[in-house]
């Protein structure tokens, strides 16, 4: 029996959730019913799940912790090889350094001069920039981190469309499911399941 580890942007990510359904919540519906059908145990940190429900609220229905199982990773009986975390340090040093250039560039724009009314422009342009330089394609979050580990420990299917937790998750060797294939990939299940 196959098992699978969600992350909370199969629910928030329009691209994922817009195969099941318009509506978020529609979405939700459709995708726990073909859980229940699937065969296949279905995981979520609690805090994930406590993300989803700051975000989503009343969406979530009241029978989805009876379709997906809470649960949180093991975290101080799980190894993970050094050469793992060596790497995770040196993107992280490398992303620091990144956005260390992008705020002295802005420093510069400011000391050369910039319009009183063009200042909120640049600020947002150097948080954006700021934001993707340090954060885009990495593990940036403790619920990242419990999704990872949670699909480690359990050998399980990691379903997400962070980028970075699907880099993160390739790299340790944890199963992926792209999110462009979830719809399909869960009605191979539901009717693998039935014997078709």
């Amino acid at each position: 029996m196959d098992s699978f580890v969600l992350d909370t942007s199969i629910f928030t990510n329009p691209d994922v959730y817009g195969q099941f359904g318009e509506s978020p919540g529609v979405a939700m519906d459709a995708f726990l019913r073909l859980v229940r059908r699937s065969g296949a145990r279905f995981y979520m940190p609690s805090s994930v799940f406590d993300e989803l429900c700051l975000i989503k609220g009343k969406e979530i229905p009241p029978d989805f912790e009876a379709v997906v199982r809470i649960r949180s990773p093991r975290r101080f009986n799980i190894t993970v090889p050094a050469g793992i975390l060596y790497e995770f340090i040196e993107e992280v040093r490398t992303r620091i350094d990144r956005g260390l250039r992008i705020a002295e560039e802005h420093a510069k724009m400011a000391q050369a001069g910039i319009e009183a009314e063009d200042v909120g422009k640049v600020i947002n342009r150097l948080r954006g920039r700021y934001r993707e330089a340090l954060r885009q394609g990495i593990i940036d979050s403790r619920e990242d981190m419990d999704v990872l580990l949670l699909a480690y420990e359990l050998d399980a299917v990691l379903l997400s469309a962070d980028q970075g937790l699907r880099k993160w998750a390739d790299k340790v060797g944890v199963k992926i499911v792209r999110p462009d294939n979830l719809l399909q990939v869960m009605e191979k299940l539901v009717a693998y399941q039935a014997g078709e």
